[in-house]
């Protein structure tokens, strides 16, 4: 709708404040879903596309479960290691 629209005004920014609001959405909103549509399609300013983006959050995504799980298996080592010394001490 910007791309559209943008003849009509007298700059980028007055396009985006007309519609803006007719989509429910602030002008500062649809300034930077503008911008990464210029990334995504091979312009912009050279900040990372939504594809890289994604790339880059799926490793992080995974380093996060990881350490989860580590520290589930942490715990549990500890708990069965006590339990364990307790039963033979006991004894």
């Amino acid at each position: 709708m910007v791309l559209e629209s943008q003849g009509e005004y007298d700059s980028q920014w007055a396009t985006i404040c007309s519609i803006a609001p007719k989509i429910g959405c602030t002008p500062e909103t649809l300034r930077v879903w503008g911008r990464q549509h210029e990334r995504d399609i091979g312009g912009g300013d050279g900040g990372l596309t939504t594809a890289q983006r994604q790339r880059l959050k799926e490793p992080e995504r995974e380093n996060r479960e990881l350490r989860r799980s580590n520290d589930i298996l942490r715990q549990a080592s500890a708990y069965f290691a006590k339990a364990e010394f307790d039963r033979l001490w006991k004894k």
